[in-house]
């Protein structure tokens, strides 16, 4: 058999996307008869019928649509490369790979971004959303300019820096009884209704140790893996609970409200940065970026806080 050309696969795939010889001719920039003819040949050198010919259309055969899958792979890692590229021409003033847990994606980072870009317009963030551990991992790996993690260690390979270091806050629905109050205790909850996170969540299990330390006992209502849900379960009513504050001021508003702990539950959001990672210069701005937001969403909190 004659060794397959990459002018051959082209032809097969115009073939495909096209349905007739003189549609494919003008996407190749050839003539009908050419199209029919290297068609003729392909068929002869693979051994299979790849087209019915019906009415003057080209039907693909069950061979033809297999194959055309293995193509249609090659040329969307193809056609990702020549987007890629295309992103370089756009975003001259460089790009900036980003990772961080969900929750940041709709608290820190959509300000800090703005911030960024005023004095980046051209540049490029990418963002990427991971939970833990492989969030981690993949820092360690070196993929990222700069990630943030809820964890205390540094991962392997990368520098943390301290962004934010606050208190996990009371969230409460319109006309709940304990909006009365200052400060919640953790006893204040005895019996009422809560809404839980997983029970496997690491603050979950460090506030299920405190109430049983206390010997208090809220009355669940709902579980719900990401502080998000848990903040609109507590909108529509459900009950109070306790969340970390970046994800509660998102929700903050006349259906829900904060009040302080008079017990400490510590959030922390680190920034991580590769140690052996080609430097990326606009790390160092995006860092300024993200600790502009946080002092500005620290002073939002404390408005939410005490209204």
């Amino acid at each position: 058999m004659s060794q397959l050309s990459h002018r051959h696969v082209e032809l097969f795939r115009a073939l495909m996307l096209a349905g007739s010889a003189t549609r494919a001719a003008e996407l190749l920039r050839t003539s009908q008869p050419t199209v029919s003819r290297e068609l003729a040949r392909l068929e002869r050198m693979l051994g299979l019928a790849l087209f019915e010919r019906v009415r003057g259309r080209l039907r693909p055969t069950a061979q033809a649509l297999a194959l055309y899958e293995e193509v249609r792979r090659s040329y969307t890692g193809l056609e990702r490369v020549a987007a890629a590229a295309a992103r370089l021409r756009a975003f001259h003033d460089g790009q900036l790979a980003v990772i961080a847990l969900p929750a940041f994606s709709h608290s820190i980072l959509p300000g800090a971004c703005r911030r960024f870009h005023a004095r980046h317009p051209d540049a490029s963030v990418s963002v990427e959303n991971q939970e833990s551990p492989v969030l981690e991992e993949w820092l360690s790996a070196q993929r990222y300019d700069l990630g943030l993690t809820e964890r205390d260690a540094a991962p392997a390979g990368t520098r943390l820096e301290t962004l934010l270091e606050v208190d996990e806050v009371c969230v409460l629905p319109a006309g709940h009884p304990l909006l009365a109050r200052r400060a919640i205790a953790l006893q204040d909850l005895a019996g009422q209704a809560f809404v839980c996170l997983s029970p496997s969540d690491p603050y979950r299990l460090q506030i299920d140790a405190a109430f049983a330390e206390l010997g208090v006992a809220p009355r669940p209502v709902a579980e719900t893996p990401t502080a998000v849900s848990v903040c609109a379960f507590v909108r529509q009513g459900l009950g109070a609970a306790i969340v970390n504050p970046l994800t509660a001021l998102d929700f903050a508003g006349p259906h829900l409200h904060l009040r302080p702990l008079t017990r400490s539950f510590p959030f922390r959001v680190g920034m991580v940065f590769p140690e052996h990672r080609p430097a990326n210069s606009l790390a160092a701005d995006f860092r300024v970026a993200l600790q502009e937001e946080v002092r500005a969403m620290r002073a939002a909190l404390a408005r939410q806080v005490s209204a």
